[in-house]
C-alpha cells in the first residue's frame, strides 16, 4: 500500500528544497488563515476552566488535570499558536512557522493581548529539533500535508514529544475532497495563478459549475471559499496531498508514534448514525477497529479531513484505554463537551430528547435519550463520578450502556484519573 494519496497539484519532480520554497512563497502572498485582529470573542470563550478540562482530558483521560502544559503549534499559520496562548493561559505556548508573514501577524496578536506564555520562531516543521525542547502536546493541523516530505515533518515532531506526551494532527482526506482535487487539476490546465485578479475570475467562474459538481456542497458550505486567501489555499495550492484511512494509520505508525484516537470520533464508528440499522451493521462490528474506521470512512465517502490523536508506540503498555468492563467506570467523571446541545422538539417515539454533537457534520449522528437517561446527564456536571450521576436513578447495567454511547457520540470526555486502575497506571506515565 503506498503511503500516501498523491493529489494532481503535488509537483513530484521537483526537489524538497525547491517545493519549501514554493510553498513558502505561496503563504507569503496568501497568509492562511485569513488574518485577524480581534481575538476578545474567543478568549471569553475559552475563560470556562471547565472547557480547557474537557480538552484535557480528552488527550489524556487517564491523567490528573493541570494547566501547566508545554505546547507546540507546528506550522502556526497567522493566529493558531496566538489562540492556544490565550485558551490555555497557563501553559507555555510555542509556534513555528516558515513564513515570516504568518510571524509578524502573530507578534501582532501576541502584542495587542499581552500573551507573555507565547514564543514563536520562524522554523521549517521538519527542523522542529532545533528548539531543543520536549512538549506535552504537540498540535499540527492542516501542515503536514503540505510538507515536500511528510514522513520527515512528523519524525521531527515526534522528536520533540516529552514522555507521556500526545500529538493532534489533521491532513486533509481523498473522497470528499474529490471536487476539490477535480478543480485544482483544472487550474493547473489552464495555467491559473494567484494574483488577486486569477482568483476573482476563479470565483466568478466557480459560479457556474453544474449544480451536481462534486464541489458544490464544499461551495455551499465549506469556509474554504469564503476569502481570497482560503480560495487560493483550497484550489491553487502548489503542494497537497490526502492520505485515507489506512494511509494516515501507517503515517504515524512509521513515525514511532500509534494511533489512540479520532478527535471526534462517531462518524468513524459502526456503533453510531444510521449505519447501526442497515443489513451490514454485523459485518461492521466483527472487523478489528482500524478495518472499521476505513469501512466507515467509505461508506461515509464525505469525509474532508482527519483529526486524530497520536502517542508514542513504546508507551503503550503505560496507556489504559477507557474500558466498560468490571467497575471501574462508575469512578469516571464524565465531562459533557462544549458544542453539544439537548434538542426537545420534534422527537422520536418514546424520546424525551436528542443529543446532538455540532461540530458533527452527518446528519445521521444524533443520540436519542429516554427520560431516565435524560435525568442522568443533565446531572452530569464535571465533578460528579458516573456513581454519584447515578443517585439510585437506574440499575448500572443501564447506565453502562448510556455512558458507552454518549462516549461513542462525542457527548462527552471522562476524566478517569481516580478510576483505580486507570489512576495506577496513568501515573507511570508522569
Amino acid at each position: 500500500m503506498d503511503q500516501h494519496t498523491v493529489m494532481p497539484s503535488e509537483t513530484a519532480q521537483q526537489r524538497p528544497r525547491d517545493t519549501t520554497d514554493t510553498v513558502r512563497s505561496f503563504y507569503e502572498e496568501h497568509p492562511y488563515p485569513r488574518p485577524v485582529d480581534d481575538l476578545d470573542s474567543y478568549r471569553e470563550v475559552w475563560s470556562n476552566p471547565l472547557r480547557r478540562k474537557a480538552e484535557f482530558h480528552l488527550f489524556w483521560p487517564e491523567k490528573i488535570f493541570r494547566e501547566d502544559l508545554s505546547i507546540l503549534v507546528a506550522g502556526c499559520g497567522t493566529s493558531q499558536a496566538a489562540k492556544y496562548a490565550m485558551r490555555w493561559p497557563e501553559a507555555r505556548i510555542t509556534g513555528i512557522d516558515f513564513s515570516s508573514k504568518s510571524l509578524e501577524l502573530t507578534e501582532k496578536l501576541k502584542q495587542k493581548y499581552s500573551l507573555s506564555n507565547l514564543d514563536v520562531h520562524r522554523l521549517q516543521v521538519e527542523q522542529a529539533g532545533k528548539l531543543d525542547s520536549q512538549f506535552d502536546l504537540i498540535v499540527s493541523t492542516g501542515v503536514l500535508h503540505h510538507l515536500a516530505d511528510p514522513d520527515a515533518g512528523l519524525s521531527a515532531l515526534r522528536s520533540c514529544l516529552a514522555p507521556g506526551g500526545v500529538m493532534h494532527l489533521m491532513v486533509y482526506a481523498p473522497y470528499g475532497r474529490a471536487g476539490i482535487y477535480m478543480l485544482q487539476d483544472y487550474c493547473r490546465r489552464l495555467k491559473i495563478g494567484t494574483s488577486s485578479r486569477e482568483i476573482h475570475d476563479l470565483a466568478a467562474s466557480l459560479r457556474a459549475l453544474p449544480p451536481d459538481h462534486p464541489l458544490i456542497p464544499l461551495l455551499r458550505n465549506s469556509p474554504d471559499f469564503r476569502s481570497e486567501a482560503a480560495l487560493a489555499d483550497a484550489l491553487l495550492h502548489p503542494q497537497d496531498r490526502s492520505y485515507s484511512v489506512e494511509q494516515l494509520l501507517e503515517f504515524i505508525g512509521k513515525a514511532g508514534l500509534r494511533f489512540a484516537r479520532w478527535i471526534r470520533q462517531a462518524p468513524y464508528l459502526p456503533q453510531c448514525g444510521g449505519i447501526t440499522q442497515v443489513p451490514h451493521a454485523a459485518l461492521l462490528n466483527r472487523l478489528p477497529e482500524h478495518e472499521q474506521f476505513a469501512a466507515m470512512e467509505l461508506f461515509r465517502g464525505n469525509m474532508l479531513r482527519h483529526s486524530a490523536i497520536a502517542v508514542p508506540s513504546q508507551g503503550e503498555k503505560h496507556r489504559p484505554t477507557l474500558s466498560f468492563e468490571g467497575d471501574s467506570w462508575l469512578d469516571y467523571v464524565p465531562i459533557r463537551l462544549f458544542g453539544t446541545i439537548n434538542v426537545e422538539e420534534r422527537l422520536p417515539a418514546s424520546a424525551a430528547a436528542v443529543l446532538i454533537n455540532q461540530a458533527h457534520t452527518q446528519t445521521d449522528i444524533y443520540l436519542p435519550i429516554n427520560a431516565v437517561q435524560k435525568e442522568m446527564v443533565q446531572r452530569i456536571d464535571g465533578t460528579r463520578t458516573i456513581r454519584q450521576v447515578l443517585d439510585q436513578i437506574t440499575s448500572h447495567s443501564e447506565a453502562r450502556i448510556l455512558f458507552q454511547r454518549l462516549w461513542w457520540y462525542d457527548q462527552v470526555v471522562f476524566d478517569a484519573s481516580a478510576s483505580g486502575e486507570a489512576h495506577n497506571r496513568g501515573a507511570a506515565t508522569e
